[in-house]
């Protein structure tokens, strides 16, 4: 490929992006099941897309069966793609935490293992530094102590896209969905854990704290 080309198939890539779509940033949780997190996530203004997937193991595009076999080192995740100049970073954070059990690392609700536990990856020290701010701000409201809270940070691993059929799972297949968030008792251990809070990304509402 010449460089004339090259060039010109690089100005027709930025040319034919959404506009806007250049200046997007990604954010990678795991917090249980993805479905649900994909679903409570992907409703937040300036979220541009949520892929269900999977990341943190050592497993080359592992597939769901791998995964919760706990034998790749593999979370459930989502990919979340959001447009900064609408929603921050600190905002999915919120919402992120709202929608996960912190004290429990063992998995999530009525999943269990390594492939359940919840996670936040961070791409730059800059979402690590918000991450951690997150996390102590978490602690307080809870009025937990930092070392109380069981979800891990840690840095950005390869994300590998789930299967087609995780993807949007709970527009495609309410019913089930329902069924499953229900009998899982998510939300009800949502509810106990932060109160009217739950699945909130509001600011935060500790002492000598807001935004």
């Amino acid at each position: 490929m010449t460089r004339a080309l090259a060039l010109l198939m690089t100005i027709w890539f930025w040319w034919a992006l959404p506009s806007g779509a250049a200046d997007l940033e990604t954010a990678v949780f795991a917090g249980g099941c993805f479905w649900c997190m994909e679903h409570d996530l992907e409703s937040l203004p300036g979220v541009v897309e949520v892929i269900s997937g999977y990341s943190g193991g050592h497993v080359d595009n592992p597939t769901y069966r791998q995964v919760t076999s706990e034998t790749t080192g593999h979370q459930e995740v989502v990919q979340v793609r959001f447009d900064p100049a609408e929603i921050r970073y600190s905002s999915l954070l919120r919402s992120y935490w709202r929608n996960v059990d912190p004290l429990d690392g063992e998995g999530q609700f009525c999943d269990r293992g390594d492939s359940y536990r919840p996670v936040i990856f961070t791409a730059d020290g800059a979402q690590a530094h918000e991450a951690e701010a997150s996390a102590q701000a978490a602690a307080l409201e809870l009025g937990r102590r930092r070392s109380d809270l069981r979800v891990e940070l840690r840095n950005t691993e390869r994300f590998w896209p789930a299967e087609d059929y995780h993807q949007d799972y709970a527009e495609h297949n309410a019913v089930r969905y329902n069924f499953y968030r229900l009998s899982c008792g998510r939300d009800r251990r949502l509810d106990t854990v932060w109160g009217e809070r739950a699945r909130q990304s509001t600011a935060w509402t500790t002492p000598g704290k807001s935004e």
